[in-house]
């Protein structure tokens, strides 16, 4: 029988009060509270704290505070990596980063959904003995791949891979996968030209 985290992972409908879940997201919560406190220039014990945090984390990785995530684990970082302040990463599936990733301030990357229909989404009769949320709940990972430049306040939805090359402008909702090679914006996110592939 699957455990409520690999129903996350593998894109089902999961119980987020499932106790294992809640132990996950509070170990998150506790380690992003230290590392938001820290001196700027504290760089050891924020690099042990990241490394605590993510599943993985690579050389070279730069994350300005504050910085929030749901779990911290389902999050893998590549080199050369800069996070700009105030990003929140909601990685109840993962959340890939490559290598040579710029992110600015206010980029918000959400892995967790819901169904849209009424039906779908809330649970008929509910109520607070059930041991589960009134509302259904599922995530799809994110990807971004390397050398990818994301600007200022883009929010990135579950199951979105922003391909190799790519410059998403800053304010886009990013709704659906954007190709390596793209320079794309906009509210949803398009592509508006070719980028530079010679990287």
């Amino acid at each position: 029988m699957k455990t409520e985290i690999q129903k996350c992972l593998d894109g089902e409908i999961f119980n987020t009060s499932d106790p294992e879940i809640q132990d996950m997201i509070k170990r998150a919560r506790d380690i992003t509270k230290e590392y938001n406190y820290l001196a700027s220039t504290d760089t050891i014990k924020k690099k042990a704290l990241l490394t605590e945090l993510f599943g993985s984390i690579g050389k070279t990785v730069s994350i300005d505070t504050p910085f929030y995530c749901d779990y911290g684990r389902h999050i893998t970082i590549g080199d050369n990596v800069i996070i700009n302040i105030n990003c929140t990463f909601v990685d109840c599936n993962r959340i890939d980063i490559g290598n040579n990733v710029l992110i600015a301030s206010n980029v918000q990357i959400y892995t967790a959904t819901h169904p849209v229909e009424t039906n779908e989404r809330l649970i008929e009769n509910w109520t607070e003995a059930d041991r589960a949320p009134f509302f259904r709940t599922y995530a799809l990972p994110v990807k971004i791949e390397d050398n990818v430049w994301i600007g200022g306040g883009v929010i990135i939805l579950p199951g979105v891979t922003i391909g190799k090359n790519s410059v998403i402008g800053a304010g886009s909702v990013v709704t659906r996968s954007i190709p390596g090679n793209s320079v794309a914006f906009g509210n949803p996110c398009k592509v508006i030209r070719e980028n530079n592939p010679t990287v």
